[in-house]
């Protein structure tokens, strides 16, 4: 591998290692796009072919698909025949080293490594891990000269990450930062699109690499800009129609309320637009709810041809069993993602100008400009949910446009 495809900071970081100056905990940390995971995998793989063949290895993830995208895969590119996987038997081999493969994505996973003797980890993501996962996975590391790779971008300064470890001076950690600038393969024009598609404490933490506090509205950037009129928007999908329109669906109950957003997308993803809404507090019965998104779908399907998807809240699967009866439509379950991953998405398409709501939908409306931040969620990027702000319209937003983050974003 020549070190001419890699920036000054990744070549900076290679030589630390040559020099044997790694720590028990190395934290590759900072902005997006800055070459810090490319970096961490190419010395997580030059680490493991030095290390006894003897030794037992473990690579983890939020979930075992993140890491086989954000981590597996690419060390199919990077080291050839040398590393193999097998995501259904959650292992590998790299440079002949047994490698183990799991998920972190709850608070039971840490009894998933319990009893393990490991040589060597690697964390994709730290910062979304379970702390009970983290703090075994260290007393797991007990083999003499045993060290953790890890990346992550900045969080709340009260994160345990920042809290606990980084800012710990007791601590045998080593932290590499990257920021954007330092990735110099990038185009100068995408970089720049990077920036604009970032605003508030997202600009803060994934392009200036800043551990920071989330204060005041969630979505500062949505402005009455953003709403447009019935007429305006037939006007901007004559130019560009819908190639796409799917439904999100919240459902209400102890004190919640129900909401369908039906969101499109103009050909090319290049505009999300919220078409139309449904929001009610009562909840009267399951019976009348059906009814209700029956009509709902009909009167849509009439009004945007293009609908062709509804993606449900998981928690209640036989409402969704009674939906796919109701109606000729792929339902779906929604995919739930980490509440700050669907936030980010939202920010940067008000960022990128690319969110349009109509004035037909008060609730969507309300709710993106009265969303503010959890002040007493230390550790996570959390809403408000007190009753004080309209969560369940955004929820079902949400699951409207987190599948198409990679159409969206590339992501």
């Amino acid at each position: 591998m020549s070190e001419q495809n890699l920036s000054p900071k990744q070549r900076e970081a290679l030589r630390v290692m040559r020099r044997g100056e790694l720590r028990r905990i190395n934290v590759f940390e900072g902005s997006v796009r800055s070459g810090k995971t490319y970096v961490s995998i190419i010395m997580w793989g030059f680490w493991v072919a030095g290390s006894p063949k003897s030794g037992v290895y473990l690579m983890a993830g939020k979930t075992l698909s993140t890491l086989k995208r954000n981590v597996l895969d690419p060390m199919c590119g990077l080291f050839g025949g040398n590393f193999s996987y097998n995501i259904t038997k959650k292992e590998g081999r790299l440079f002949g080293r047994k490698i183990c493969l799991e998920g972190a994505n709850n608070i039971e996973s840490a009894g998933k490594i319990r009893g393990m003797t490991l040589m060597g980890a690697y964390c994709d993501e730290l910062t979304l891990f379970p702390e009970d996962f983290f703090v075994m996975l260290l007393s797991r590391l007990s083999q003499r000269g045993a060290k953790l790779f890890a990346t992550t971008n900045p969080d709340s300064p009260n994160h345990w990450v920042k809290r606990d470890f980084l800012d710990n001076g007791k601590v045998d950690l080593l932290s590499f930062k990257f920021l954007l600038e330092d990735n110099i393969f990038l185009p100068k024009k995408y970089v720049n699109s990077l920036k604009n598609e970032f605003c508030g404490v997202f600009y803060d933490r994934y392009i200036l690499g800043k551990w920071v506090v989330a204060e005041g509205r969630v979505y500062s950037g949505f402005s009455r800009a953003n709403v447009l009129s019935t007429h305006q928007i037939a006007e901007r999908l004559s130019e560009n129609p819908l190639a796409l329109s799917v439904i999100g669906v919240d459902y209400g109950g102890s004190g919640s309320a129900s909401a369908f957003v039906l969101a499109g997308f103009d050909k090319g993803f290049k505009n999300v637009y919220v078409l139309s809404e449904f929001y009610d507090k009562e909840n009267r019965s399951a019976e009348w709810l059906i009814n209700s998104f029956a009509e709902f779908v009909q009167r849509e399907k009439e009004r945007f041809p293009t609908l062709s998807e509804a993606f449900c809240d998981s928690a209640e699967q036989l409402l969704i069993k009674s939906f796919r009866k109701a109606v000729r439509l792929e339902i779906r379950n929604a995919l739930k993602s980490p509440i700050n991953t669907r936030i980010n998405l939202l920010n940067r398409l008000i960022s990128a100008n690319r969110f349009f709501v109509s004035e037909e939908c008060p609730h969507v409306i309300d709710a993106v400009e009265t969303a503010v931040w959890n002040e007493r969620d230390q550790n996570k990027l959390s809403r408000l949910d007190d009753g004080t702000s309209n969560i369940d319209s955004l929820d079902a937003l949400e699951y409207a446009l987190e599948r198409f983050s990679k159409q969206l974003f590339g992501l």
